[in-house]
C-alpha cells in the first residue's frame, strides 16, 4: 500500500511541479529579500527561518519588520494583521470544493494557503491518472518550501550585505503582478480579471489607498456572485 501511495504521489509531483515554477522564480527572489531585511535589522538566520515557517504570511511578514523593531503595541500588530491577510477569508472560501474529502492533508493545505498557492490550485484540474489529493498537496508543499527556503538563503546572504535594501519588497508587487497576466492569458480568466480590476479602482478612489484591500475584496465578491447568480437564472 505504501508502494501506491508513494507512486501516486510522484507522479502528481510531476505533474504539479510545472505549475509552480513562476513561483519557485518568485518566491526564492522574495523570500531572499525577506531574508536580508531580517538579517540587516538584527535578526539572524534562526528567526527569520522560523518566522517564515510558521508565519508565512508573505506580505506580512516584510510589515512585521517594522512591528518588531517599533515599540510594541500588540492590538495594533492584531488589527494591521487582520487587514493585511484578510483576503485569506475570500480564498478559503472559493477553495472549500476544491479541497473537499482530503482528508487529513486539508489542514496542511488551509495552513500554507497563501496567494501564489490558491493562483495556482483555483485555476487547474489534476490532469487524469493523477491523484487529487497528491495534486494539491505537492503544490502547497512546494510554494511552502521555496519561500522556506529562499528566505534561509537571504538570511545567509544577508550577513554580507553593504548596500541601501530600500525598495528589494518591491518584489512582492512584482510577483503579483506577473501571476495576473499569467491568469489572464486564459480567456475565461479575463472578465473575472478585469472585473477585478474595475471594482480596485471603484474601492481605491472612494476609501483610498490606505483603505483599500478589504473593501475592494468585498465588492469583487459581490460582483461575481451576482454575475453568478444572473448566469444560473438565465
Amino acid at each position: 500500500m505504501n508502494e501506491i501511495k508513494k507512486k501516486n504521489f510522484r507522479k502528481a509531483f510531476a505533474a504539479a511541479f510545472p505549475h509552480t515554477v513562476p513561483v519557485l522564480t518568485g518566491f526564492l527572489v522574495l523570500g531572499m529579500a525577506y531574508g536580508m531585511l531580517m538579517q540587516t535589522k538584527g535578526y539572524g538566520t534562526l528567526w527569520a527561518v522560523l518566522m517564515s515557517a510558521v508565519a508565512f504570511c508573505g506580505s506580512m511578514q516584510f510589515v512585521a519588520i517594522t512591528l518588531l523593531t517599533a515599540a510594541f503595541d500588540p492590538l495594533q500588530a492584531f488589527l494591521l494583521s487582520l487587514m493585511v491577510n484578510a483576503r485569506h477569508l475570500f480564498y478559503g472560501i472559493s477553495m472549500l470544493d476544491k479541497y473537499k474529502g482530503l482528508g487529513k492533508v486539508r489542514v496542511f493545505l488551509i495552513y500554507t494557503l497563501c496567494d501564489e498557492t490558491f493562483s495556482i490550485s483555483s485555476s487547474i484540474m489534476p490532469p487524469e491518472g493523477i491523484d487529487r489529493k497528491y495534486f494539491y498537496l505537492t503544490i502547497s508543499l512546494l510554494d511552502y518550501l521555496y519561500w522556506v527556503f529562499g528566505t534561509f538563503l537571504g538570511s545567509m546572504l544577508g550577513g554580507f550585505v553593504t548596500f541601501n535594501t530600500k525598495g528589494l519588497d518591491f518584489v512582492l508587487t512584482a510577483l503579483f503582478v506577473v501571476l495576473f497576466l499569467e491568469q489572464m492569458k486564459k480567456k475565461e480568466n479575463r472578465i473575472s480579471g478585469l472585473t477585478g480590476i474595475a471594482c480596485t479602482a471603484v474601492c481605491l478612489i472612494v476609501f483610498g489607498a490606505d483603505n483599500l484591500v478589504i473593501p475592494s475584496m468585498i465588492f469583487i465578491l459581490l460582483v461575481l456572485l451576482a454575475a453568478g447568480r444572473k448566469k444560473i437564472c438565465c
